[in-house]
């Protein structure tokens, strides 16, 4: 039976649906002939190497730059026909910062307000919520110019909310940030989706989209490469294994005789054996072992991460750009 994807019925309605997305920039081909499918109320990440169309994704999706093709709509709006509804819609976070430094960063959110043509009430009450909750209110008087990295990202979402959008682009977030502030913006991220915000998040932190993703597409030569959760993409890439160690030398040996396709290592007692790490691999390995009366010290599974992902399908000897054959 297709799945949704392959029959073209998606059970869900669309937050940003796009079909044959294609853009060129003079003979340079960015994007040929994308489709992508963001629930409502779900984080989707973008990932790909520098160049391969991620931005241009995004200015295209948020009616920044024309598509040369496609069908697209967001929020349930055409792009081509309604931009001012789809803009009405969404928020836009880039890769480099919207705040002004000249100005307090209470100020920014004001102007933003002004800018939406919220009442001076209205505007100052918004305001005063979103720099309480983003957590600048101490900051709220001084110049932006003052802020560390963290806090200018903090400010510019909270500069993008102004108007209540219900579907947001984040263009690579938290590049340049450290850790703790890297954290902190996940956690913001998260509690926009919780309101029921979609996120469409482009990203080269692959454990940014590991952590916040319900579904990731990685994107190379202007293609999509493979799309799925976190853990489908991560089936893909051969190398998963389970490792069982031993401590009796005679339960390893009896173990390592009978079983197939396993790799000995003789030094440390430990068998690995192929596995993508599935329940019913596992089970199967675990019924084995107590048929057989073998007692292994430890249990490990190993599976490929969104590393390992990224390397095969955006690397030269990549098989396919077609995602059907990559994954589904």
């Amino acid at each position: 039976m297709p799945t949704p994807r392959q029959s073209g019925i998606h059970p869900t309605p669309s937050a940003v649906s796009a079909v044959g997305l294609r853009k060129s920039y003079g003979e340079k081909l960015v994007l040929d002939g994308i489709d992508l499918h963001i629930p409502a109320g779900t984080v989707f990440a973008l990932l790909g190497p520098n160049g391969a169309g991620k931005t241009t994704a995004v200015k295209i999706l948020s009616t920044l730059v024309t598509a040369d093709a496609g069908e697209l709509r967001v929020g349930g709006h055409d792009l081509a026909v309604h931009p001012q509804a789809v803009r009405a819609a969404i928020g836009v976070t880039g890769q480099f910062s919207a705040v002004d430094g000249l100005i307090t960063g209470e100020e920014n959110v004001l102007l933003m307000a002004d800018l939406h043509h919220l009442s001076r009430r209205e505007g100052r009450r918004v305001a005063a919520e979103l720099l309480e909750r983003f957590d600048l209110v101490d900051a709220a008087k001084k110049p932006a110019s003052t802020y560390s990295g963290g806090m200018k990202r903090r400010l510019d979402i909270a500069m993008t909310l102004v108007g209540s959008p219900r579907i947001i682009f984040l263009d690579e977030p938290t590049t340049g940030l450290d850790p703790r502030s890297r954290h902190t913006m996940w956690g913001i991220i998260r509690n926009l989706v919780s309101d029921g915000v979609t996120v469409f998040l482009t990203t080269q932190y692959l454990e940014e989209a590991d952590e916040l993703a319900d579904r990731i597409a990685v994107l190379n030569n202007g293609k999509i490469a493979a799309e799925g959760s976190a853990e489908e993409l991560k089936r893909i890439v051969p190398g998963g294994h389970v490792k069982l160690r031993f401590t009796d030398p005679d339960a390893y040996r009896s173990a390592a005789d009978a079983l197939r396709e396993v790799t000995r290592h003789d030094e440390t007692l430990s068998l690995q054996i192929p596995s993508d790490g599935s329940q019913r691999e596992l089970r199967s390995i675990l019924d084995w072992l107590d048929s057989a009366d073998i007692e292994a010290d430890e249990l490990t599974v190993h599976t490929p991460d969104l590393d390992d992902v990224f390397f095969a399908l955006t690397g030269p000897s990549h098989v396919s750009n077609k995602p059907e054959e990559n994954l589904r």
